[in-house]
């Protein structure tokens, strides 16, 4: 196996192995996309391996499903599975509400529409992701590639009039191409610094022609599964307005995420 865990790591492995204990035998389950929702699913993985667990995974990107059939999970699509009993995704940032900026995957699009299609959605997060305020993570917006400057240009013209400090985009790249999502559009990367009101801006944004979706996740987490660098997870609940503390040990040298590189 490979050396010692950097605390990042190990705050995302332990809020991974935390986060896997809102699954049980049966559920359908929504698998989100980044580094730590891949550790979350093969944490999923590991139990359907060593101790039976039998579950069906939506993914919500390629690279989702091609992990989750590779560690041994069922994967069925969303038509397939129809409703979700859980799904359990990863965040760029989020604050006290739980409300969310996610996308810096590039997968935002199918996130939300699982999340949305899902009993529960539980978020596991080191803590170096949580904020005050939204805003500081660039905030992924999907565009559809016809017009894509037209709509750039629309979109930085209305943030004029909205509570944010910056007011710049930029298309994402990969190397020297556009970014492509899934779904076969591009990334606008709003630089907002802070967002006064996320709530308006995600309705605002949403409503502009050529706009597909936001990565601003309201109303639609219910826990987050906090992971620090020295094995603590923390359990928010917004709905039962509780937090749960717990120190998860591991050898590391039984880590089956040790290779795992971001």
């Amino acid at each position: 196996m490979a050396g010692e865990l950097s605390p990042i790591d190990k705050a995302k492995f332990v809020a991974a192995r935390k986060a896997a204990e809102y699954v049980e035998d049966g559920m359908r389950v929504g698998l989100g996309t980044g580094s730590t929702a891949a550790w979350l699913v093969r944490c999923l993985g590991e139990m359907v391996r060593d101790e039976g667990l039998r579950i069906q995974g939506v993914p919500t990107s390629t690279r989702t499903a091609q992990l989750a059939q590779d560690v041994g999970i069922k994967v069925v699509s969303l038509d397939e599975a129809r409703w979700l009993d859980v799904t359990i995704d990863g965040a760029d940032e989020f604050d006290k509400d739980l409300n969310l900026v996610k996308g810096g995957g590039g997968a935002l699009l199918q996130e939300k529409i699982v999340a949305t299609a899902s009993d529960q959605m539980v978020v596991i997060a080191d803590i170096g992701k949580e904020v005050e305020t939204l805003g500081a993570f660039p905030l992924p917006v999907e565009v559809i590639p016809f017009g894509w400057q037209t709509t750039q240009a629309l979109i930085e013209e209305t943030l004029v009039s909205m509570d944010v400090l910056g007011r710049t985009s930029t298309l994402r790249m990969n190397d020297e191409s556009p970014f492509v999502t899934d779904e076969g559009n591009h990334i606008l990367d709003l630089h907002l610094n802070r967002i006064g009101d996320a709530r308006q801006l995600a309705m605002v944004l949403n409503q502009m022609p050529g706009v597909v979706e936001n990565g601003l996740f309201i109303d639609i987490c219910d826990a987050v599964v906090v992971g620090f660098g020295d094995g603590r997870v923390e359990v928010r609940d917004i709905n039962a307005g509780t937090i749960e503390e717990s120190m998860l040990d591991f050898a590391e040298s039984d880590n089956l995420f040790a290779d795992l590189v971001d």
